[in-house]
């Protein structure tokens, strides 16, 4: 078990320093512009391929390869704050990576997590697809089906799935389907379909209210054939899974969609505190450089601690992102710490961002100061990966050891 310290390595301080530096001259200059195109910025993920942020190797050993469970997190923190559009668009492929390593065998992590980032010269997308018009936070109500074809040694993939960032873009899809109805979430599989493979399209693209630089699409899948092969973690311990679910018995294993989400919600709280950060340093410069009356307007107690409370906040929602983000890694969570993370880092994004525009006044509501942008780009926070009330949901049923409803 690593020993968990509230100081950064070294190395960890050098990634973070690298990855501020990034995003401070290459993303947050640019993230106006994506954001107003609500287009895919493909030349910043190029850029950060070039770089190796965006990459296989940056991916395994900031978020495998690390006994602390800390860089990933803090990486992100930095490069959100630059921009959370964006920094979805680089990091968005991680969640399909992610799904690949929590589903996987160690054979289908190491063929397929490297095709979720391709290389510099040849940069791939991934995308994670769960969420269905008809089931969102309700992830054991898909209505996506596989059937196998055991003639053909095939599974048939038909449903179209909601929410996907990177959706009908990407590379590689890894989608979470049904394959027995009957036994709801504990019926389900996940599958991975690289490009090429016919039967799987872009549905609508969805125009969003914050973060726009990130695409974000349906993705429809009508008698999409893939090899067996492609079934994450094999037909044996899924015939095996399935077994055990029809005769009651408890299987010891997360739904596929849960396993991926709980082992990301730290690295999505971490995101919030980046935007929360961004938010609160404009806030506090502008609140510096603002005078009204004959003073700067930070010398006004409403002004002041407003600020204070914004930057305390921000340092309890990290605190619980860096403990939820060590325990993942040293022994498990024990209260749902992940969920505890997501729901407080979310909270504190929209609230904080919320308090920027206050500060700034009517200049804040305009497209003209970047607390605008930021405010949109929080509300997500509350409402991907699991809403506010889902977290909730999964805190108490920890903390009980009951089925609330």
């Amino acid at each position: 078990m690593a020993e968990f310290s509230l100081a950064l390595s070294d190395e960890q301080q050098q990634i973070k320093d690298w990855v501020h530096d990034f995003a401070a001259d290459v993303v947050r200059p640019a993230a106006h512009e994506w954001d107003e195109r609500e287009e895919f910025p493909r030349p910043i993920v190029e850029q950060a391929a070039q770089i190796g942020l965006y990459s296989f190797d940056f991916f395994s050993q900031s978020m495998l390869g690390d006994p602390t469970g800390l860089t990933f997190p803090v990486a992100l923190e930095e490069l959100f704050w630059g921009d959370a559009g964006i920094g979805l668009s680089i990091f968005g492929s991680g969640l399909g990576a992610a799904g690949i390593a929590a589903n996987g065998t160690p054979e289908q992590v190491l063929e397929w997590v490297p095709q979720c980032f391709g290389t510099a010269d040849d940069v791939r997308l991934a995308a994670f697809c769960v969420s269905e018009p008809d089931a969102g936070s309700d992830v054991s109500s898909l209505k996506t089906k596989a059937v196998y074809d055991e003639a053909k040694d095939e599974w048939v993939l038909n449903g179209t799935k909601a929410w996907a960032t990177n959706g009908g873009i990407a590379d590689l899809h890894v989608v979470t389907a049904t394959v027995d109805p009957a036994l709801g979430s504990r019926g389900q599989a996940t599958f991975v379909i690289p490009r090429g493979i016919e039967g799987i399209a872009q549905g609508q693209k969805y125009k969003k209210h914050g973060i726009r630089a990130s695409h974000t699409a349906e993705v429809v899948l009508s008698d999409c054939r893939i090899p067996g092969a492609f079934l994450l973690g094999g037909r044996e311990k899924l015939e095996a899974k399935l077994a055990k679910a029809r005769e009651g018995e408890r299987t010891g294993e997360k739904q596929p969609a849960m396993a991926t989400f709980e082992a990301t919600r730290p690295a999505v709280g971490a995101m919030a505190v980046g935007i929360a950060r961004a938010a609160y340093e404009e806030a506090l410069r502008y609140a510096t450089e603002r005078h009204a009356f004959g003073k700067a307007i930070i010398q006004n107690q409403a002004i002041a601690f407003m600020l204070a409370d914004m930057i305390t906040e921000i340092d309890a929602a990290r605190l619980l992102v860096w403990r939820a983000a060590w325990l993942a890694r040293n022994g498990g969570y024990t209260n749902a710490e992940g969920s505890m993370s997501k729901l407080k880092a979310g909270r504190v994004a929209v609230w904080v961002t919320e308090r920027a525009i206050q500060i700034h006044g009517g200049y804040g509501y305009t497209r003209e100061y970047p607390v605008e942008r930021m405010h949109r780009d929080a509300k997500i926070y509350d409402i991907f990966e699991g809403t506010e009330q889902i977290q909730q949901l999964v805190i108490a049923r920890a903390i009980s050891g009951l089925r609330i409803e």
